[in-house]
This record gives C-alpha cells, structure tokens and sequence, in this order.
C-alpha cells in the first residue's frame, strides 16, 4: 500500500481509535509454492494493549496448510470509503471538469506472526474474549471445554493469535489539498451516500472543516 506523507496517520493513537471500532477484515496469507495467495474475510478482536489479534476458523478452512508453512501473514481492514469525483478536486481558478477523480478511504493494515491454538482450554478462552468484544450484553453461554452447549464444537475450529509486527495507516482525505477541503466537505454533506458522512468526519477531524 502505497502511504504518501499527507495521507500517513498522524500517530499510533489516530489508527488504533479508528480500528478500535472497525473489526471485520481480510487475512492475507500466503499460499504454498505454486499457489495464489489466501484472503480470509474474518471478524476479530484487536487488543492493543497486548499488540495482538484474535480470531478463529474452521478446521476444514483450506488455509492451514499455507499458514502452517509460513505464519507471516497480514490483516487488511478497509473503510469509509467514497468515490470523489473530478469537480470536487479541481483547484481554484481552473476548469471544473479539469479536476482528477480519486477515492477516499482509511485503510489499516497489520502485518503478523501468526500463532495457531488448539489446546481446547485456550481455544474456549479465546473464543469467550471475542464473544464478550462482539456480544458485550450478553445473552451466550460461556464455552467451556466438555461442557454444553459448545464444548463439543471446539474439536470442529482452531484459533488464531497474531502477534503484531508492524502496522501501515493511511487516511487518505484529500490531505494535500486544503483548498478544496471545504468545497469537498460541503460535497460529501450534499451527496449524503453511504459512508459519505464517515468520510466527512475524517474530514472535520484531520483538516478542521
């Protein structure tokens, strides 16, 4: 991922508020040799404090293999994302239509040692810490190992722990252009499509407008 200096996050708090509340994303894994590479649409829990990543598959999933061979593997997670047309971006005292079109997004992306975990009292625990991160009021039994309701559906996943090794941000916001940033605000508030607002907040948010 290409990250201009305009477009990096100002520091580790910027990206780790915004992934604090984005958990859905792609694991990216590399396939064995001959192979295209894996990508895992998967729900997860980031806990910066431990600067890891929880999440859990099912046995049969065709990834292991590559996994196993080679752990290093990364977490893409993409949002807010929104096509801006030419005329937003056309500088003051030029043509409209001479404007470039691009997209707007943030976008975070943590490259990992994976850890696989198959001890069944690990795996409940793991499994508990992403039901309480994803289900906060309640309502599930706790997994426990040899216990119902899921004791017996531990055997049928493994869990995966991803040690965070490096981290690439980006908030790609028209950030080297603040002369359009108003006009381009004003746009996104007028449009109202989806994720027009989230893309305006990171607006108001990096560049005041």
């Amino acid at each position: 991922m290409l990250i201009h200096p305009w477009d990096a996050a100002r520091d580790d708090a910027e990206w780790q508020r915004w992934l604090a509340v984005h958990d859905f994303g792609q694991l990216a894994v590399n396939g064995l040799p001959g192979e295209a590479p894996y990508v895992q649409p998967l729900h997860f829990l980031y806990d910066d404090g431990r600067g890891e990543v929880l999440t859990h598959l099912a046995r049969p999933n065709p990834l292991w293999p590559a996994l196993e061979a080679n752990p290093d593997v990364v977490l893409s997670v993409v949002d807010d994302y929104v096509y801006a047309p030419g005329y937003w971006q056309a500088m003051p005292g030029t043509p409209s239509e001479h404007g470039t079109p691009t997209s707007y997004y943030a976008a975070v992306q943590l490259g990992c040692r994976a850890h696989l975990v198959d001890e069944p009292s690990e795996k409940a625990e793991l499994l508990n810490r992403l039901v309480d991160h994803f289900q906060p009021e309640g309502g599930s039994a706790r997994v426990a190992v040899g216990e119902v309701p899921y004791g017996r559906m531990l055997a049928g996943l493994r869990g995966i722990r991803l040690e965070v090794v490096d981290v690439r941000a980006k908030f790609k916001y028209a950030n080297h252009k603040p002369e359009v940033h108003e006009r381009v605000a004003a746009a996104l508030t007028q449009r109202g499509g989806p994720r027009d607002a989230a893309a305006r907040a990171h607006l108001a948010r990096r560049h005041g407008v």
